[in-house]
């Protein structure tokens, strides 16, 4: 496996540092022809939110967006630290949820967050506008004469079949640093004993691990990888749509989703709070669409939670229970003994 290797004990230790400086991956300001500039922490990728950013800002040109993109971690840590932003965003739910559980977040009320599904909000303090399901990516040229896997024993097959093949060509999360990655992994470990079979096969596999979705599947169109397992099915349709997208396919798995749903909230820090909730209004109007349309970012749908087998990972105390040390420390163990399996 070719990665830095962690212990359980010095991520959780490096999750408490909130004191620690924020890493930026990328910031981009848009000056508005007002005073107030907007502060935004993200962890979307400036190309797939810009669109958003700059149809909400031709409606109020005045208000000013900063936009800063860094990893869900880091986004968690900052906030926990008391750093001045006025809106945060983030595909880590359990995450989001600790710090409005933890009384890091201000409460907001509008005619929008009054319309939202109950299993989309919590408290008014969390607000979900996006329903995006964990995906894999495959390259057809490496899956060439095989059966495309429909569900997760499948794919448990089709490796335990062709080592040779696969071996150090598939790409997951590393959970010790992707808080992201932890929440799809914990999530579907809890529903399915399959997450820990398919787990055990790739650690037999050499596979590289990541902290993004977008760094997989930029390595699944390189050639680099066959397979990216557990990745944003937003990301990887926006890069089917274009030139890259050749030789790809999305396998959205029958036995069961996994979607995440991407929150926002505003946080206690916030200055600009009249500016912040008319962004997420404007958030939850997308969000709350009938149609996809042009935004490569998925609305809420479906209506109810229930509609999809499994689906929506809940908002609510539930999310903290991997959160928990002792339970992180355990959950991190058993993955690392599958999946850093020392060759035969």
């Amino acid at each position: 496996m070719r990665v830095i290797h962690f212990t359980a004990s010095l991520i959780l230790a490096l999750w408490a540092n909130a004191s620690a400086a924020l890493e930026v991956e990328e910031q981009r300001t848009y000056p508005g022809t007002g005073p107030t500039t907007l502060r935004i922490l993200s962890t979307a990728d400036l190309d797939v939110f810009e669109p958003f950013l700059l149809s909400f800002q031709a409606s109020v040109p005045e208000i000013g967006i900063d936009y800063t993109v860094s990893s869900s971690a880091e986004v968690f840590r900052a906030v926990a630290a008391g750093e001045a932003f006025d809106v945060v965003i983030s595909s880590a739910m359990d995450l989001q949820f600790r710090l409005a559980n933890d009384g890091f977040a201000q409460s907001f009320v509008s005619d929008a967050t009054k319309a939202l599904q109950d299993w989309a909000k919590w408290r008014n303090l969390i607000f979900a506008f996006t329903s995006e399901p964990a995906v894999a990516v495959i390259s057809t040229r490496a899956f060439a004469g095989l059966p495309v896997p429909r569900t997760r024993q499948d794919l448990i097959s089709i490796l335990r079949e062709n080592p040779e093949r696969f071996a150090g060509t598939i790409g997951t999360y590393d959970v010790r640093s992707s808080g992201l990655g932890y929440l799809f992994a914990t999530q579907e470990a809890r529903i399915s004993d399959a997450y820990w079979r398919l787990s055990e096969v790739m650690g037999r596999l050499d596979p590289h691990l990541y902290c993004c979705s977008a760094q997989m599947i930029d390595d699944v169109s390189s050639g680099r990888l066959a397979l990216a397992y557990n990745v944003l099915g937003s990301y990887a349709g926006q890069r089917l749509a274009g030139p890259e997208g050749e030789g790809l396919q999305i396998i959205l798995f029958e036995d069961f989703d996994n979607v995440m749903l991407r929150t926002a909230l505003i946080p206690n820090t916030a200055t600009a709070v009249t500016e912040a909730g008319a962004f997420v209004d404007a958030l939850l109007e997308v969000g709350t669409r009938t149609e996809k349309g042009e935004w490569v970012l998925p609305p809420l749908a479906p209506s109810s939670a229930q509609e999809l087998s499994f689906g929506p990972i809940r908002l609510g105390p539930t999310l903290l229970v991997y959160l928990d040390p002792l339970n992180r420390r355990a959950f991190l163990e058993s993955w690392q003994s599958a999946i850093e399996q020392t060759p035969d």
